[in-house]
């Protein structure tokens, strides 16, 4: 490694920045586009979650979504962090095509944590190649999923071939029943795009600390007040990570006493700042326990356990601690930051789905992978210890290379958008922006599509953010068969219903629709005559006072 003092590092330097940005470009406009015709273009691993996402970006920029609520689960207070696509509505609203304003935050975000994983590497432990090892880490996972990789596709001289051509994950945890996670590709950051600002923060928080641990004297009061503000605003901006960051600060009172009393300063002002969005979005409405040991272990044993990591961060298991001891005190206490992220995460549940504490075990990675590369970079430097640096290399990268090609060779869905879609067009030109639609069909409705919202979206995604799903799924269907004219009414004003859309009965795969029923009670405005698709006004047929 020693090659690099040789060099212009000016230089390389900004090459590599330079190459963290077109491959972060690259990473997102693979996965969504609008096509030349002005249709919505979704990579398929990436559809599902973009049906959460583009009804949310788009009440901001075709809707009204203030105050804000979930689209897809219309009524109560948005209990989902919505700040990175409230920006990237707003963009869309002053006229930015939708895929430059969603790539364009996407990419930055995703290049300024690629280039917060360099410069922190580089400076917590002065190496540039211990930062530059942190980022190809970070972006090609260690875990041992390339034995199922092998399983499927046997080691032969069409490996190479098989890599390249590879269209699915080595593995999907818990998804497909493996024991290796889905959380480790780089697909969370194309269908989560908010989530490489949120890491990409977390570790900028992480190293301030750290910088001003050893010099305690440069954290004047106006930093403090802008890092308290900082967190503060996180409760919006990913509520997880707020968690985390809460968590980093704790640890830090103990493990950094000369900044103690500025810590305490840093987490009150963000206390105060957060606790009226959190006043805002609630509690959950699901019933989960709080405590759950194991994470997504089955069979909870202690050996049960150490098998799950191991298979999940492969030789990061032995590299970690073989890392950790080789690094100087300071550096040691810079890993508790993140060591709290994995013990947390395996004792408690923050959400509805246990799955969701992966963003405690990827920061807890990023945060690992600076000491995987300090234990690469010491055997580099030991005779002989350049052929073992090397194969570490391969083997703690070589699933993540596999599960890479799947998202290069990923094709995309098509989605007819606005204006080219007749229902869309007309719900966009002729309804208020702040209207709500009972709707017959979960994803990429055109309701949610124009900016509106809807009675129920996919409800996985409802659930997971806190809200009362099955309630309102049982809800839908009795309003979509009605028992009485009387009966839809009272609901439908108890809700402030606007709208009713409706898809054709005999193509839709969600609902069983009592179609003649709304044919007869209720006026239709709007009829799409190649989807059969109606929209029926509410009012003034269901004209009761609200209940």
């Amino acid at each position: 490694m020693g090659f690099l003092k040789k060099i212009d590092i000016t230089w390389i330097e900004t090459l590599i920045f330079i190459l963290f940005f077109f491959f972060s470009l690259a990473l997102m406009w693979k996965t969504f586009r609008i096509s030349p015709e002005g249709d919505l273009e979704i990579a398929t691993k990436a559809w599902s979650d973009f049906s959460a996402t583009i009804p949310l970006i788009r009440s901001f920029s075709l809707g009204n979504n203030f105050p804000p609520q979930y689209p897809i689960f219309a009524g109560p207070p948005i209990r989902y962090h919505f700040i990175f696509f409230l920006i990237v509505g707003l963009l869309e609203k002053i006229g930015i095509r939708l895929d430059f304003a969603l790539n364009t935050l996407s990419s930055l975000a995703f290049f300024s944590l690629l280039t917060l994983i360099y410069i922190t590497g580089k400076r917590v432990f002065k190496n540039r190649a211990v930062g530059l090892i942190s980022v190809l880490l970070f972006l090609f996972n260690g875990s041992f999923g390339f034995l199922e990789f092998f399983k499927k596709y046997p080691l032969s001289s069409k490996t190479m071939i098989d890599i390249l051509q590879n269209t699915q994950f080595s593995t999907f945890g818990p998804y497909d029943g493996k024991v290796v996670s889905a959380f480790w590709s780089l697909n969370i950051f194309t269908n989560q795009r908010h989530l490489a600002f949120a890491y990409a923060s977390f570790l900028l928080l992480a190293y301030l600390i750290f910088h001003y641990s050893n010099k305690p004297k440069e954290l004047n009061y106006k930093k403090i007040l802008l890092i308290a503000i900082f967190i503060g605003t996180f409760p919006f901006i990913h509520l997880a990570v707020f968690g985390m960051m809460g968590l980093s600060l704790i640890v830090s009172l103990f493990i950094y006493p000369k900044i103690r009393k500025k810590i305490i300063i840093i987490g009150f002002i963000a206390i105060c700042l957060a606790t009226p969005q959190l006043l805002y979005m609630g509690s959950s409405q699901n019933e989960s326990h709080f405590f759950v040991p194991g994470y997504l272990v089955e069979n909870l044993t202690l050996t049960n356990f150490i098998i799950y990591w191991l298979y999940n961060f492969g030789l990061g298991t032995i590299f970690i601690p073989i890392g950790y001891f080789l690094a100087n005190k300071n550096q040691r206490k810079f890993f508790l930051i993140f060591l709290i992220l994995f013990i947390f995460g395996n004792l408690f549940r923050v959400s509805s789905e246990m799955s969701a504490n992966h963003k405690f075990f990827n920061l807890f990675i990023i945060g690992a992978n600076f000491f995987i590369a300090n234990a690469i970079v010491k055997f580099w430097k030991h005779h002989g210890g350049k052929v073992v640096s090397v194969f570490s290399i391969i083997f703690l990268t070589f699933t993540g290379v596999i599960d890479f090609f799947p998202i290069v060779n990923d094709t995309v869905i098509t989605i007819k958008d606005y204006p080219n879609d007749l229902t869309i067009n007309y719900i966009v030109s002729n309804t208020p922006k702040n209207s709500v639609f009972l709707n017959s069909s979960y994803i990429f409705n055109p309701a949610s599509l124009a900016g509106r919202k809807i009675f129920l979206g996919w409800p996985y995604f409802s659930w997971s953010a806190g809200y009362d799903t099955t309630s309102r799924d049982t809800e839908l269907r009795s309003m979509l068969t009605p028992k009485s004219f009387s009966y839809l009414c009272t609901k439908l004003v108890n809700y402030k219903i606007d709208y009713i859309i409706l898809d054709d009965p005999l193509a839709n795969n969600d609902f069983q629709i009592d179609s003649r029923f709304f044919d007869t009670n209720f006026k239709t405005v709007f009829t799409d005559r190649s989807s059969m698709i109606k929209i029926y006004k509410v009012l003034p047929t269901c004209n009761l006072p609200l209940l």
